[in-house]
């Protein structure tokens, strides 16, 4: 099963969930050091304080994946390290660091591609309103433009926003991640403004002459409990109306203003039922429908819902009223996310054909398992075992037509899983939070193996 020459194996992280050194080298302070450090937030109470230290062992980290032939890494920028108050005077100790990211990424011949936010806001920002507020979109473009100034001559590929849905439902809808708000209007603004951020900076980065630009979204397909294991299953016409709604406002609320310069009706109509739809002013769906070359896609399970007449709306989902979310009938990872490979599959294929004209890259792909040390070896079988599924599904996607040029697997390293902190590990690579020090899982193996031959 060989996959297309050319075609990009990887791996990725997060800056707040790998870096540590969270008060060194001027660096500011983020929601998520605000929100982890508030106690109930974070399991365990556990904080990205030190994390996996990449900040002082990036050079080890980048050796590991020369070794595993890692053809390409996607990382997050801090925001507040680039600038401590969000805006204003550039800090040129954080950029420094990156510049010397990319360098080692260069010299091992591991392409970078860099992602501008993955949910750090600088909490100065938050303190005035965060994605609530207009301004916070232009303040991202201004950073945008710093970050390229100084990594644009040596970066080729640039995303502006890690899954923008998640920044603003899980951040300001139901309040699970930070900054913990929890009001609708909060959410339907913030992700309006996130896209205008976008938009922005894309036209920013385009104008410096950024010739790869993505936005990455949680995108996954919506299936109802019978379809989950029979793609040919019917719907009735509630649980189509269900299936049309859902989808909606987890993937075509952000990939229609992108690529078609319109929000649907049905964002339209939960907006104005959440706060009004006063914050999309004259002008913004042409800025945010500025071009992209391509779509990453973040994959881990699908989303299964069925008519529910009178089941009020997830706090998380504005807009979902008469919509009961189910549970897959799979395999569950340590997440309790099931686990349903072809899912990957029906959703490129379905992206590709409605999303035409850009490539697409699976950027996010993996899973939670209780990994165990024995003998000095990490025996992942079910981690293996996940990845191969999906990466035969990944195929299958490329065989039907889908244009899809990457698979970087999620993550490289064990790290600080946001409000699960510590104790779900997702990486190929096991890190002991005692010593810090990195072990090679089986499945870092056989990806390596997989990387070799280009296929499986």
């Amino acid at each position: 099963m060989i996959f297309p020459e050319n075609f990009v194996w990887g791996a990725a992280t997060a800056s707040y969930q790998i870096e540590g050194a969270v008060k060194e080298d001027g660096r500011g302070q983020s929601i998520w050091d605000t929100f982890s450090h508030s106690p109930g937030n974070v399991a365990d109470g556990d904080t990205g304080d030190v994390a996996c230290d990449h900040y002082h062992r990036y050079r080890d980290d980048v050796s590991l994946m020369r070794e595993l032939g890692l053809a390409a890494y996607r990382f997050s920028i801090a925001w507040p390290r680039i600038q401590p108050d969000g805006r204003g005077k550039i800090n040129p100790q954080g950029l420094g660091f990156y510049s010397r990211l990319v360098d080692s990424l260069l010299a091992a011949d591991i392409s970078p591609y860099v992602t501008l936010y993955h949910w750090d806001l600088p909490q100065a920002l938050e303190d005035e309103g965060g994605w609530t507020n207009r301004d916070t979109a232009y303040y991202f473009a201004e950073y945008a433009q710093a970050v390229h100034e100084k990594l644009g001559d040596r970066v080729a590929h640039w995303t502006t926003l890690n899954e923008p849905w998640v920044a603003a439902y899980l951040g300001y809808g139901n309040g699970v991640h930070a900054p913990g708000r929890r009001r609708a209007a909060d959410a339907m603004r913030s992700a309006h403004h996130l896209l205008l951020g976008h938009g922005l900076a894309a036209r920013r980065l385009r104008s410096l002459g950024a010739e790869n630009i993505m936005l990455v979204v949680n995108s996954a397909p919506v299936l109802t409990p019978a379809q989950v294991n029979d793609p040919q299953a019917t719907p009735d016409a509630a649980d189509a109306v269900a299936v049309h709604r859902i989808h909606t406002l987890l993937t075509r609320q952000f990939l229609d203003p992108v690529r078609h310069g319109s929000y649907p009706a049905e964002v339209l109509e939960a907006a104005a039922r959440n706060g009004g739809t006063g914050h999309i002013l004259d002008g913004d769906l042409e800025i945010i429908n500025a071009p992209i070359d391509q779509i990453g896609i973040n994959y881990y399970n699908p989303c299964v819902v069925e008519a529910g007449p009178g089941t009020p709306a997830d706090p998380a989902w504005p807009g979902s009223e008469d919509v009961r979310f189910r549970t897959a009938d799979a395999p569950t990872t340590a997440m309790g996310w099931p686990i349903v490979p072809d899912g990957l599959s029906r959703l490129l294929v379905r992206l590709s054909g409605d999303y035409p004209g850009v490539s697409l890259m699976v950027t996010e792909n993996g899973a939670a398992f209780d990994d165990v040390v024995a003998d000095g070896r990490v025996h992942d079988t079910d981690r293996v075992a996940y990845l191969e599924g999906h990466l035969r599904e990944v195929h299958r996607a490329i065989a039907a037509g889908a244009d899809l040029r990457g698979y970087l697997v999620w993550s490289l390293l064990d790290n600080f899983e946001w409000a699960e902190g510590y104790r779900r590990r997702f990486g190929i690579v096991h890190v002991d939070y005692e010593t810090l020090a990195r072990l090679p899982k089986d499945s870092a193996l056989w990806y390596r193996d997989v990387i070799g031959r280009n296929g499986l």
